[in-house]
C-alpha cells in the first residue's frame, strides 16, 4: 500500500499556500514511513498524473472556495471528492486543475480508489509570504483530519491484505 500526500499551493500567494505548509508538517510527522510519499504540488502540473498513478490511496491538501470563515477545514472523499471537484471549478493560479488530473488518471484507469481531499477556506489569496492568522490557526485541525484519513487508509490496506 503507497499512500500519496499531496499539497497543492503557491507559498508566495498567503492562504494559497496552505496544502503545501500543512503536507510539511505531515512529512515530519510521518516522513520516515516506506508506505507513504510526500509531494509539494505546487500550482500543478501534468507531470503529477505520474505518482498518482503510483500510489493506492491519495490524501490531497489545499486552499478551497467552501463559502465559509476563513480557517474553516472540510474534508471530503471518494465519491465526494470527485462530485467537489467537478462542481467547484474555481478560478486559479494552477496551470491545471485537481479536475484535470482526476480525468486524465481516470482514462489511464489509475484513479486511486482511496482518495480525499482536504480543502481549507482561505481569508486572502494575494502576495504574500506568510498564512494569514485564521488559515495558520487551522494547521493542527488540517493535520488532525490528514492523520485520521492516513490512519482510514492503512486500516483498510490491513483489512484488504
Amino acid at each position: 500500500m503507497k499512500i500519496l500526500v499531496l499539497g497543492i499551493g503557491n507559498t508566495l500567494l498567503a492562504d494559497e499556500g496552505v496544502g503545501i505548509v500543512a503536507m510539511q508538517a505531515l512529512e515530519s510527522q510521518f516522513g520516515a514511513r516506506e508506505d507513504m510519499e510526500f509531494v509539494d504540488g505546487g500550482t500543478l502540473s501534468f507531470t503529477l498524473a505520474v505518482p498518482i498513478s503510483e500510489c493506492d490511496a491519495l490524501l490531497v491538501i489545499d486552499a478551497a472556495e467552501l463559502g465559509a470563515t476563513p480557517g474553516t477545514v472540510r474534508c471530503f472523499e471518494g465519491e465526494e471528492m470527485d462530485r467537489f471537484l467537478g462542481e467547484n471549478r474555481k478560478s486559479s493560479v494552477h496551470e491545471v486543475g485537481l479536475l484535470d488530473l482526476m480525468s486524465i488518471s481516470l482514462l489511464t484507469g489509475h484513479w486511486p480508489k482511496q482518495r480525499a481531499l482536504v480543502g481549507v477556506q482561505p481569508a486572502v489569496v494575494d502576495w504574500g509570504e506568510a498564512l494569514t492568522p485564521a488559515v495558520a490557526a487551522a494547521l493542527p485541525e488540517i493535520c488532525t483530519v490528514a492523520c485520521g484519513i492516513i490512519n482510514r487508509f492503512a486500516e483498510s490496506a490491513m483489512h484488504l491484505s
